[in-house]
Formats: C-alpha cells, sequence, structure tokens
C-alpha cells in the first residue's frame, strides 16, 4: 500500500534526508522517498498495520522537526 503525506513547513534538505532515514527503519514499511523540493513523502507499507506506521511516522517527523504539519497528499 503506497500512502503519500505532504510535510508543510520542512526548510531543510538535511531533516528531510534523516526522517527519510529514520522512516527506512520503521517495522511494516517496505520504502520511503522525501522529496525535499515538493515536501512530499511517499510510503509503501503493509495495508494491515497502517494505521500504527501512520502513526509512528508522525511521531519520527514531529522529534525530528516539530514545526511540520503533516497532511495527507491527494
Amino acid at each position: 500500500m503506497k500512502t503519500t503525506l505532504r510535510l508543510e513547513g520542512l526548510d531543510c534538505a538535511d531533516c528531510a534526508a534523516k526522517i527519510e532515514n529514520k522512516v527506512k527503519k520503521l517495522s511494516g514499511v517496505n520504502n520511503v522517498s522525501v522529496n525535499f523540493v515538493t515536501s512530499k513523502m511517499v510510503i509503501d507499507h503493509n495495508e494491515q498495520d497502517a494505521a500504527k506506521i501512520l502513526d509512528e511516522i508522525v511521531a519520527v517527523v514531529k522529534k525530528m522537526e516539530p514545526d511540520v504539519n503533516i497532511k495527507r497528499a491527494l
């Protein structure tokens, strides 16, 4: 299952790379890509654990970049 999130307020390319690396290590995440230019994160993850994985992703982002707003992208 793929989910796309918009990371509004992400203003650091290095932070985007660090977030990507942390999310890649989460259980149930198959792949992740954070595009700093578009402020989008695309996550390929297990469907049955989707809610838990998304909660963990929000926690990672908020810990590293507390001012970033996370929204589901269309």
